[in-house]
C-alpha cells in the first residue's frame, strides 16, 4: 500500500516520499509525516536472519513506496559500504546489563552517519524521479554532529551544494575541527554568534522565505534539508531499531515477540521518534525512554504536558543535546492530536509566540509509551567513570546521559526488561569530557594527546575520522550574526 506524506500544518494535498525528501520542509512550515505507519511485512524470525543492508531495505521499502526496488537497493549499497569501519554497520555491545547499539562506526563517528550516508543518494534519486533540473542547496543547522555528517555525505556530489550553520561556541573542539576542515568546492561552513536554537530558527526562516525561493528558482537553485526534519533522515533511523531487535533475537538474547525497552539520548527528538515509528510498525518495544541533559525541556514536557522553552540555555558536555526547541516533537504532537493539522498549528504558533504550549489530558494519555528523565553533568561523568572501572567499556557523554537515565528508570519502575541504549557518538568525539570523567589528571593534555591516551586505555584503535583532522588545514573560517544568515546564503549562491 502506497505511503503518502502530509504536512503537520497541512497546506495542500499529500506528496510522495520522493517529493517530501526533495522539499525537506513543507511550504507551510510544517514537517512531512506518513499518512499511515506501515506494518512490518516480514516476521521477526525472517528479519533475524538478515544483515543490516537487508533489514534497511525491508524497512525503507514500506515508507519510500515510490522508489523502485533497484533504486532503493542501489541507495542502500552506496550508503552502507566501506565508509563504515565494521561490516555489521551497527554493533551491539553488552555492558552492565544493557545492550549498547553502537551507531558511530561511520565516517564522522556519530549516529548521524546512519542516515546521512544514504540521504544524498535518496535526494539525487528523488530529483531524477521528479525531473528536477535545479541545483539542490542543502541548508542545515547543527548542534555538532549533523553538520559534519551532512558535509561528508554531500561534499562534491554533483548537482548539490551544502551550507552548514553551527553555534560558534556551542560544539566540542573535535566537532568544530571536523567541520571547518571539510573539503569540497560545493561546501560552506559558518559559525553563528548564538546557540543551536538560533541557528535552527534562522534556517527555518530562510526556508519559509517565498521571495528568496522565487529568486533562487530563477537562478536554478532550490532548497532542501539534511536535518532530521527531512523524512529522508527519519526513515533510515527506524532501521537500526529493527536491526537491534533482530540481532538480539538471532543471538538468542531474547525470545521472538519478547518486548525490549529502548533508551535514546534526545535533543531534536528525531532518533527517539524513529524508535516510536518502529514500535508502531509492530516491533516489540515496551518503553521508549527519552534521556535529556540539563536542557531538560523534554523531561518537563513528559512530566507535565507543558512544553516551555522559556528557560536558561545550558552549555553541557553533551552539546548535540543542547537544544530547547525539539523540532521533531511536532511530528508526535500532530499524531497525538489525532492528525489534526489545525490543532498542531495552533500549538506551534504558541511555541513560536509565547515560547510554550500545553497539550490536553487526552493527548497526554497518548504518551504512555514514553518515559522521560534527565542526567546532570556530575551524573554523566560518574556513569562514564563507573562503566570504565567496572568493565573497561568507554562511552561518550551523550550515551552516558542515556545510561544514567536508564539507571533512574530501573530504580523508579523496577522494570528489568532487556534494554537497548542508543550509543550515539564515539568517545573520541568528546575526548576531553570523557577522559576527565575517567580521571581528572588528563586535563592538561591537548585533544589529540587525549585521543592517544583514550586509545591506550580502551584498547580501541583511533578512528580514521580523528587521524584525518590532526593536521588538516582549516578551510572554513566564516562567522556571522543570526540576522546575517540569509545574506551569507545569497553570497555563496551569487544571488
Amino acid at each position: 500500500m502506497e505511503v503518502l506524506y502530509n504536512s503537520t500544518r497541512r497546506n495542500g494535498g499529500p506528496v510522495t516520499a520522493s517529493q517530501a525528501i526533495l522539499k525537506g520542509l513543507s511550504d507551510d512550515g510544517g514537517l512531512f509525516v506518513p499518512d499511515h505507519i506501515p506494518a512490518l511485512d516480514k516476521s521477526l524470525k525472517e528479519l533475524a536472519s538478515m544483515n543490516y543492508k537487508e533489514i534497511a531495505y525491508e524497512v525503507m521499502k514500506l515508507f519510500l513506496t515510490d522508489f523502485t526496488e533497484e533504486e532503493l537497493k542501489n541507495c542502500i549499497e552506496r550508503a552502507y559500504d566501506e565508509k563504515f569501519d565494521t561490516e555489521v554497520i551497527a554493533p551491539l555491545t553488552e555492558a552492565e546489563g544493557a545492550y549498547f547499539l553502537e551507531l558511530f562506526h561511520g565516517p564522522t563517528i556519530a549516529f548521524k552517519d546512519m542516515a546521512l550516508s544514504i540521504l544524498p543518494h535518496l535526494l539525487i534519486t528523488s530529483a531524477r524521479k521528479n525531473q528536477i533540473k535545479n541545483e539542490i542547496v542543502i541548508l542545515t543547522a547543527t548542534s555538532g554532529d549533523t553538520g559534519k555528517a551532512a558535509l561528508a555525505g554531500f561534499a562534491d556530489v554533483k548537482g548539490t551544494r551544502i551550507i552548514v550553520f553551527y553555534p560558534k561556541n556551542g560544539v566540542s573542539p573535535i566537532q568544530e575541527k571536523q567541520m571547518v576542515t571539510q573539503k569540497g568546492a560545493n561546501t560552506l561552513v559558518v559559525g553563528i554568534h548564538g546557540n543551536f536554537d538560533d541557528a535552527q530558527t534562522g534556517v527555518k526562516k530562510i526556508f519559509s522565505d517565498k521571495k528568496l525561493a522565487e529568486e533562487m528558482d530563477e537562478k536554478g537553485f532550490q532548497f532542501s534539508s539534511a536535518n532530521s526534519i527531512n523524512v529522508g533522515r527519519l526513515v533510515p533511523q527506524i532501521c537500526y531499531y529493527v536491526y537491534a531487535y533482530a540481532k538480539l533475537l538471532s543471538e538468542g538474547k531474547i525470545a521472538e515477540g519478547e518486548k525490549i525497552n529502548v533508551v535514546v539520548p534526545t535533543g531534536n527528538f528525531g532518533n527517539i521518534l524513529a524508535a516510536f515509528y518502529a514500535k508502531n510498525m509492530g516491533l516489540p518495544i515496551g518503553k521508549l525512554i527519552c534521556a535529556s541533559n540539563e536542557n531538560k525541556v523534554l523531561y518537563d514536557f513528559f512530566r507535565t504536558g507543558i512544553y516551555d522553552r522559556n528557560r536558561e540555555f545550558v552549555l553541557t558536555s553533551s552539546p548535540s543535546m543542547d537544544i530547547l526547541i525539539s523540532s521533531n516533537l511536532e511530528r508526535l504532537i500532530y499524531r497525538i492530536a489525532g492528525n489534526d493539522a489545525e490543532k498542531n498549528k495552533s500549538l506551534m504558533a504558541a511555541l513560536s509566540g509565547e515560547g510554550k504550549y500545553e497539550i490536553t489530558p487526552e493527548m497526554r494519555e497518548e504518551l504512555k509509551d514514553f518515559y522521560g528523565n534527565y542526567a546532570g553533568e556530575t551524573e554523566t561523568a560518574e556513569i562514564i567513570h563507573k562503566l570504565y572501572e567496572d568493565c573497561g567499556y568507554v562511552i561518550d557523554t551523550h550515551t552516558a546521559v542515556a545510561a544514567a537515565v536508564y539507571e533512574k528508570y530501573k530504580a523508579e519502575t523496577g522494570d528489568n526488561a532487556k534494554t537497548v541504549i542508543a550509543s550515539t557518538a564515539s568517545p573520541y568525539k568528546f575526548t576531553r569530557s570523557v577522559m576527565n570523567a575517567i580521571d581528572g589528571k588528563y586535563d592538561a593534555m591537548s585533544d589529540f594527546e587525549l585521543a592517544d591516551e583514550l586509545s591506550r586505555l580502551a584498547n580501541v584503535k583511533i578512528p580514521k575520522a580523528i587521524e584525518e583532522i590532526r593536521t588538516a588545514p582549516v578551510v572554513h573560517d566564516k562567522q556571522c550574526d543570526v540576522d546575517q544568515m540569509q545574506q551569507v546564503v545569497r553570497d555563496f549562491l551569487g544571488i
